[in-house]
Order: C-alpha cells, then structure tokens, then sequence
C-alpha cells in the first residue's frame, strides 16, 4: 500500500473591499486599458484596516474544513504559505492553529513567496507519505496591500489580498499514477536572481516592512521557460505527459504568462483555470485561490488530472501534480 495525500475540502477567502482598475487612474498615470492589456487583471481585493494575513487565513481554513466536513480537531498539521506574516513571530499558522480552536498537532510557515503554495504542499505530502500526519490543512495567505509602492505603477497594479485552502488526508493507494492525491512534485530554487524580484526591507536589514520591487521583464523572460519545465518534470516523475492533463491551476500573477506556459505545454486555455481578472497576483495565496474557486463551480470531476505550477522571488518555481 502507498499512502496519498489526498484533496478532501477546498475553501477561500476574500475581503470585502473590491478595488477596480478605474481607482487606480485617480492617482497614477495609469487606465483601465493599460492594466487589461499587460497583465489581463480586472480588479482586485484589499484587505480593510485591522484585517490581517491570519484573518483571511482562518476564514479560508474553516471554508476549507467545512467543505471537507472535518472539524479542527481531526488536524494534525497546519502549514501557512505566506510573506506576509501578521508579525516577525510567531508564524501564521499557529495564530490559524489558535483562531480554530485547536489544541493539538502542529503548525509552521512557509516562505517561498509566489511558489509558497506549491512548496508548502510538497511539504504537507511528505509529512502524510512518512506517517507523520493523517491530515494536513495547507492555506496560502496574502495581504501584499501593505508592502506596495503606491507611486509605482509597474507593481502596485497587480497584486491584491486573499487566502486559499485545502485539506489533505491519508489515503490507501496502489502506487500508481491512477491514484487520487498527489503523485509528484517538482521544486527548485536559483538566489542569484533575486534582485528580480524582492522586497527591500527586513528585519536584519532595515527594520521596516519595506516594498515590493520587481524588474518585470526579466521576470516574464525567467517565469514561461522555468513554469513548463518544472510541470513537464513534475508530469515525468510520475509517468505522466501533457497530454494526460485535465487541467492547469497555475500562479495567478499575469494572463500573458499563464498563456505563454499554457502554449509551451501545448494545452489549450480551455484546460486552464484562470482567475487573475477577479484577484490579481496574490501570491501564495493564488493556486488556492484557484482551486477552491473551480472546485464550487464543479469544474473538476474525481480522477481529473491536475498540475499547479508556480515562480516567485528568490527565485524560486515548482509543480504538484495531484489527481482529483
């Protein structure tokens, strides 16, 4: 018997407050069009005043745990994918830990930014596949609100806040890529190109929260060819191709990217959930995001075959391949 982690519940959570392209052109020299035409987001959610990275976390933890019909105590770990923590320490996930009650199990953070997810889910999978846990809840949470430079249209247009979901739970499998669960994972990471994409300020640094800088032609240039080689390897490890794929839940960050990934893999858009126009690029939070959006719309049928791939700062990319 091989154990598989599971997809058993999908949730997420969005703030209330929705920011159109429109408000931006009130105080940049930006428009609608311009927005649209580079990066395919429409709109986008802020968090409001008060409203933490942990609070959008357990509101997405308690969908998640509902649609699975679980309650908190049947947990045995909770990890966060986030960079954007409520404070330095402690981490997200045990302030998530608290909110829902639990008191027992475990629970830490995981920092990869945009491939936070994709890292945090391949780690989740190792701790079901070793026994150490039956069930894991693995939540990407984001308020990137609060680290933008307002004066900067190139960055401070693309991103937005909100929080993804899912529960993962040991199950009997024969080994197989016909299993449910995830099969494979791909993960890499390259630091020599982290000026692309950073945040500077820090702890041992500035002592400030600092702002998101990114040099986004390189980012593109680095995020088509490294996402579709990170798929087609994760696809390869478990005996898979292109071909054998239902669908592609991809990091939200740009429609051009995600088109240019969809094309490099030879799939159509048709096999790829898209929800950037809604959410805009919320990082660790978007392949969640993703999933527990198409999950309600009951896109997915039991035995799909699913890929999420993801590249943020360090750099760092990855992919899950996981069957429904």
């Amino acid at each position: 018997m091989t154990r598989r982690a599971v997809v058993v519940g999908t949730g997420h959570y969005l703030p209330e407050r929705v920011v159109p392209n429109a408000e931006f052109s009130t105080m940049l020299d930006t428009s609608d069009e311009w927005i649209v035409s580079r990066s395919g987001i429409e709109r986008r959610h802020f968090a409001a005043e008060g409203e933490f990275t942990s609070h959008l976390a357990i509101h997405a933890a308690r969908a998640a745990l509902a649609n699975a019909g679980l309650d908190p105590s049947q947990i045995d770990a909770v990890v966060v994918a986030t960079s954007t923590p409520d404070m330095t320490f402690p981490a997200v996930a045990t302030q998530v830990q608290a909110g829902l009650g639990m008191t027992r199990g475990f629970a830490f953070d995981v920092q990869a930014v945009c491939a936070g997810f994709v890292f945090a889910l391949a780690n989740a999978n190792g701790m079901i596949m070793s026994g150490q846990a039956d069930r894991v809840l693995v939540i990407g949470a984001e308020t990137f609100s609060r680290i933008m430079d307002w004066t900067d249209r190139s960055t401070c247009v693309l991103f937005g806040d909100g929080a993804g979901a899912v529960v993962l739970e040991a199950q009997a499998g024969t080994g197989s890529a016909d299993d449910r669960g995830i099969l494979s994972t791909d993960l890499n990471s390259d630091g020599r190109y982290g000026d692309l994409l950073y945040v500077d300020g820090g702890v041992s640094t500035s002592g400030t929260a600092g702002c998101l800088r990114m040099q986004g032609r390189e980012v593109f240039r680095h995020a088509v060819e490294k996402l579709a080689a990170t798929a087609t390897a994760a696809l390869a490890r478990a005996g898979l191709a292109a071909s054998d794929v239902d669908w592609v839940v991809p990091h939200q960050a740009n429609l051009r990217i995600i088109r240019g990934t969809a094309q490099k893999l030879g799939l159509p858009l048709e096999r790829v959930v898209i929800t950037v126009q809604d959410h805009g690029n919320t990082s660790a939070a978007s392949i969640p995001l993703a999933l527990s959006v198409a999950a309600s719309e009951g896109r997915f049928r039991q035995g799909d075959l699913l890929v999420c791939e993801a590249i943020g700062g360090g750099l760092s990319w990855g992919a899950v391949v996981l069957r429904w």
